[in-house]
């Protein structure tokens, strides 16, 4: 299927490992060109030059943290006007609500919920002229089926998905669509992370947790982020204009629910 991509610019937030370069590559793979953010250059500008290599489509590589306003500035100043934006940022840290002050949950706000909204108010006027706009949001199954452990990313995107319940629909009528995909199991260094801290809670291995929540999981294993990535390019793509305002849970099956 031709996803009817080719020649957009997208903007795309952590991209140099993780679900964000799974992202990158499905988009690059589509004409799309790029720029990419993360905090790394080293990683950051091994990314840039793989999709480059693999694509042949355009590649600008932003060192910074996107959670800053100076980060945010450098990107949009390289991306002013994307037709698509892929938010993304890597999530709070594991613990106790009982150990977080205000400014532990301020810095979860910042990154998850208030950043994607800074850079969604700056970008959206620009798609609604253009009558094309494609918007993602990485956020996570917690939002779901919250994380007992990860409360402060439970409370900071859970946040972000209200707000854009209310934006999607408000802006459906210009083609300008806005989903968030909330990732399950993927094996990714957040999730190697979670491992780490449950490891010393519990005294167990990381790599005994690991293979009991893989073999856990309906689907036996962890997803990828290749599959992560190509279901954002479809929610990109111009046969999607119909699907706005949704979470679309990725997670191998791993949620017992009906809805």
């Amino acid at each position: 299927m031709d996803l009817g991509l080719k020649g957009k610019t997208a903007l795309v937030c952590a991209a140099s490992k993780g679900l964000g370069k799974g992202c990158a590559m499905m988009l690059a793979a589509e004409g799309v060109n790029l720029v990419i953010t993360a905090r790394g250059k080293e990683a950051l500008e091994a990314t840039a030059a793989e999709i480059r290599k693999s694509h042949g489509v355009q590649v600008t590589a932003i060192a910074g943290d996107i959670t800053t306003t100076e980060g945010r500035a450098a990107a949009l100043a390289a991306c002013p006007s994307p037709d698509i934006l892929v938010n993304n940022a890597g999530g709070p840290p594991p613990g106790d609500f009982r150990d977080w002050d205000r400014d532990t949950w301020i810095k979860a706000l910042d990154a998850n919920m208030l950043t994607p909204i800074e850079l969604i108010k700056a970008t959206v006027d620009g798609m609604i002229a253009r009558k094309f706009g494609r918007i993602i949001n990485i956020t996570s199954g917690a939002v779901k089926a919250p994380i007992p452990e990860l409360g402060l990313s439970n409370g900071a995107r859970t946040g972000l998905t209200g707000f854009v319940a209310g934006l999607s629909r408000s802006i459906a009528k210009n083609n300008v669509t806005v989903n968030n995909l909330l990732p399950g199991p993927f094996d990714t260094d957040r999730l190697r992370a979670n491992f780490a801290f449950n490891a010393k809670k519990t005294g167990q291995s990381e790599e005994a947790l690991s293979a009991a929540r893989a073999s856990a999981n309906p689907s036996g294993r962890f997803g990828t982020i290749e599959e992560f990535g190509a279901a954002c390019a479809f929610l990109c793509s111009v046969h999607a204009g119909f699907i706005t305002g949704q979470n679309i849970l990725l997670d191998g099956g791993s949620f017992p629910g009906t809805l």
